[in-house]
Formats: C-alpha cells, structure tokens, sequence
C-alpha cells in the first residue's frame, strides 16, 4: 500500500509538470540544472550577506557609533531571541526536503522506465570483448539497431567475468553480470550513430569493448527488422568488435 499511494502521489506531480518526464538524457539534465540554479542561488545569498556584514561592520570609513559592532568573545545580542537562527533552519529544511523529494520522483521514473507494452527489448550479452544484441525474434547482432523516439528496454547479463554496458551519449548505464540480468532502458530522440562501451574492468581488451549503436527512422529501422527474419546471426562465434579487440590486444603485446 505505501508503494502504491507513493506511486499515485508522484503520479499527480508528474502530471502538474513538476516531476519532469522523457527521455534519460532530458531527465538528467533537468536535474542538472535545478542543482545549479539551487546552489547558485544558495551561493549568492550566502556571499552577498557575508559581504554584506563586512561592509556593515567595516573599520574607519566613516562611520558613526560603534554600539552594534560584534566583540570578540560576547555573545551577540539583539537577534530576537533565536529567531534568525531558527528562520534559517526552517528555511533550510524546507529546500533540502523539498529537493530530496523532488530528486527521488524523477530518479524513481528513471529507475522503472515506462511501461513495458510501450517498449521493444533487446537482451545484452557481455564477454570478453564485446556486446551481443539477441532481438525478440532471436537474431544476433554485433551492433544495436533501435528506432528513434521509441522506448528500449535492455535485458543485460555477462557470458564471462563481470561487465559494465553504457551509452554516454543516451545517459544508460548498468551492470552486465554473469548469471544475472539487470535492466535499463532509453529512447532516442536523435538518429545516428552512437558508442557504448565497457565501463568495467574486464581484462587486456578491456578499452577495445564498444559497440555501435544505430538509432534509425521508424520506416528504415522496420524495413531492417523485417529483413532479420529467418537470417543467420551477424555475430557467428567471434564477432567484429571481439575479432578487432583481440588484434589490438595482441599487437600491443609485441
């Protein structure tokens, strides 16, 4: 119950726009620029009314009485009895309350995805050293075709030792372990091509570990699944990215 009234709740501030939703690397970004905004502004207050007391409170300058000056060693007097002090707590409560709240709504839709009949998904193999693409009609692929502006959700998992399969570019990132499967998922607004990579330390081709990721226009990319069907696998046992790693791993030995 708990999960679904916190469901329900972010839900609402979802549809009020204050949660944002869409894609990975625009929910990342967002987030990005509330913190800078926040801790700017944070910045500016906190500077401002520092520079503010050392003007205040200047030597020489003309200034008349010195009566409210601070004194080294009194205590200060006049603040109200607490309430300044009290003011700020409260205040700062309320941000990093807020902000905590406001931080763990968009993370929780990052971390879920969208809902699984309004996604395609590709299984991630991960080995030594490169990525298998197995799509649901069981073609193999050394390289990710995907569609634009269409939700993908990625079932990773490791053949070998520990991996780490990332797209920078798409803000995707997640573990690829060897008899276990994690998920993620991402949409691309964009086509064209893009990296992933291995972002865990997996052996000697470790830094030769990438793939490529080909987002395509809806039409192009149908036209190429339906050509996949009944087709060999383009990985066979070694594929290119394995085939190029291994090369450069032992060109580098000599």
């Amino acid at each position: 119950m708990p999960t679904t009234t916190t469901g329900v709740g972010l839900g609402v501030l979802a549809q009020t726009g204050l949660i944002p939703r869409g894609t990975r690397a625009f929910v990342f970004e967002r987030i990005f620029v509330v913190f800078l905004v926040l801790g700017t502004a944070v910045g500016v207050v906190v500077v401002g009314y520092m520079l503010y007391n050392a003007y205040k409170y200047r030597a020489g300058g003309g200034r008349g009485s010195d009566a409210d000056r601070p004194v080294l060693g009194e205590l200060p007097s006049g603040s109200g009895g607490g309430r300044k002090l009290f003011t700020s707590f409260f205040l700062s409560t309320v941000v990093v309350i807020s902000l905590v709240s406001w931080t763990y709504g968009t993370l929780l839709f990052v971390e879920e995805g969208p809902q699984a009949e309004d996604t395609m998904e590709v299984r991630v193999e991960g080995y030594q050293f490169g990525w298998r693409f197995v799509y649901p009609n069981g073609y193999e692929s050394d390289t990710l075709y995907v569609p634009q502006n269409e939700s993908v959700r990625l079932v990773v998992t490791s053949d070998d030792v520990f991996h780490n399969f990332g797209i920078p570019a798409l803000r995707v990132k997640t573990d690829a372990i060897p008899g276990q499967e994690t998920e993620t998922w991402f949409r691309a607004e964009e086509t064209g091509n893009y990296t992933a990579r291995c972002y865990e330390l997996c052996g000697s081709g470790h830094s030769f570990m990438t793939a490529t990721v080909v987002v395509m226009e809806p039409g192009e990319y149908e036209a190429w699944y339906d050509g996949t069907e009944g087709n060999a696998s383009v990985t066979g046992g070694a594929s290119g990215t394995e085939t190029a790693a291994n090369e450069a791993v032992a060109e580098a030995a000599k």
